[in-house]
Formats: C-alpha cells, structure tokens, sequence
C-alpha cells in the first residue's frame, strides 16, 4: 500500500464533523498529507484518488474551523479553558512527526493554537533590527507547554517575554496557567496583532508593551523567557537588568535556542537540568 492509499484508508472513519476526540488524528493526517501532496496538487490530470484527498482536506479543514469558532466562543465567555486544558490533555505527538521537544520545528499543537488564536497579519515591520537584535521566530506551542509544566505557575507569578513577537508565548501562558503575563516588544505591528487577540479572547491576565526591553520596567516579573531575541553587548545588558531584578526577589530566567548557552557560565543562574538549545533551559536565580 503506497502512502497516498494508507491516507485514504486512515481517513475512512473521520466525521463529516470534527469531535475533539479525533481533532489530533486529523491534524496529523493533514500534516502527512501536506508532505505527501505536492508534487501533485492542483494538477489537472490527478488521480480520482488524488481528488478524494484534496476534497476530504477541505472538508476536514472546515470543520476545525468549525470547532475553532466553538473554542473561542467558549473563551470569551471564560467558559474555554477547561475545555482547552482537557483538548491539551489529551494530545498524543505523532510517532511519525516532529513533536519532540527535541526538535525546533512545529506541529499538530501550532496548528490547534493558530486556529484560537487566529492572530492578524500584522504587515510588515517599521523598526529596523539594530545590531545584536535577532530577527523573531515564534515559540513551538510544545516548548511553551512544556515550559508552563515545569514552572508550574502559580497567581503570584507574572510571566514576561523579552521579545514576545506576535505574543504567542504570553496569550498560551494566559490560556493555560493562572498566571499573569506580559510581552515586550519593539515592534508595534507586532503588539497591536497581540493585543487584538487578547482583547477578542477576552483574556485580561495578559498585557502587551510596545518597549524597547532595556528601558521596560522589569519589577513585576517572576519568571523571564527569552527565545534568543538579542546576541552579544545587548544581551549582556539585558541580563545584567535581570541579575539586578534577581537581587530583590526569587526570579526564574527560561531560555530558548543559542542563547541558552550563553546563560550556561553566568555565575548567578542555576540551571535546572541539562542546558540543550533544542529544549527550554530553566535557570532559578540566585540573587
């Protein structure tokens, strides 16, 4: 059986409507079916066995629309994260796919969160990286996860992104723990898709600033994430702001990627673990 039979046979007992117990079937299924489509999708002589997938996708996609449209209303009417918690709950990363928490790449739970969130195309930016700055890449919604479960936050904590982009690392930190967050950001097309989305949700334990991170006002936060968002002289900088927050109360500082590493020798952080670029880092500060 060649893999576009196995998709067609996988298929065969999916419902017209997406029930939340099969959504991540189905998602792993589009992703395999992403890979396995292009070298013939929207050509004109494809095979009937072509056209049934394509036409099984469109219907599988408008119904997580569909489910997507259920979530979000459940969310503004703060009756959906419980619901979340338990759709989240019963995710099981695809054996095939790239789910590890080993791996940078995204998945099924990108896909789910994409579809909650549904943040605006913010258009193009209008500030200009300087030097050290790293252009932004989003957070794996797994990392995020998997961050929130070993921080295990509490309502006494404030969650800050140094560099929170679109947000997707506070509004999941709003959507899944009972904590408070805030993103920082330079970019104001940025903010503004972040804000629109926290406002639509509803969700009024996160907050976004328009800031540039070395003049932001740091106090409220207990538990810092950086997603390698500065490099060299700046980084330095920003991380001497932290060891000064540190020395007031208990901080945690969560890296993402390179500049996990670079954390690594700094006298005043303890590493919780082994320090891996591919994994979030936490780090507890000593003060």
């Amino acid at each position: 059986m060649d893999l576009l039979e196995r998709l067609n046979a996988e298929a065969a007992d999916f419902r017209p409507d997406a029930t939340e117990s099969q959504l991540w079937r189905q998602l792993q299924w589009l992703d395999r079916l992403e890979l396995a489509l292009p070298g013939v999708d929207g050509d004109a002589s494809t095979s009937p066995q072509v056209r049934r997938l394509q036409s099984l996708r469109m219907r599988v996609e408008s119904s997580h629309r569909t489910l997507y449209a259920r979530l979000r209303a459940d969310l503004r009417q703060g009756a959906g994260i419980e619901r979340l918690s338990s759709l989240l709950g019963a995710h099981v990363p695809d054996a095939g796919g790239a789910g590890s928490d080993e791996e940078e790449g995204f998945d099924a739970l990108d896909e789910l969160m994409a579809g909650i969130l549904q943040l605006p195309p913010p258009g193009a930016p209008s500030v200009r990286l300087e030097a050290n700055m790293v252009a932004y890449q989003p957070t794996p919604a797994r990392h995020v996860l998997d961050l929130l479960r070993r921080c295990a936050l509490g309502t006494q904590d404030v969650l800050v992104d140094l560099g929170a982009g679109l947000g997707h690392v506070p509004l999941l930190a709003a959507l899944c723990s009972p904590a408070r967050s805030c993103g920082i950001e330079i970019e104001p097309a940025y903010v503004r898709s972040a804000r629109a989305v926290a406002d639509e949700l509803g969700l009024d334990r996160v907050s976004f600033l328009c800031q540039d991170v070395c003049e932001a006002d740091l106090s409220v936060g207990t538990v810092f994430y950086l997603y390698t968002p500065f490099r060299g002289e700046l980084l330095a900088q920003v991380l001497e702001r932290l060891h000064h927050e540190a020395a007031t109360r208990r901080v945690r500082i969560c890296a993402f990627g390179p500049c996990a590493l670079a954390l690594q020798p700094l006298s005043w952080l303890q590493a919780e673990g082994e320090v891996r670029p591919s994994r979030i880092t936490v780090f507890e500060a000593a003060g």
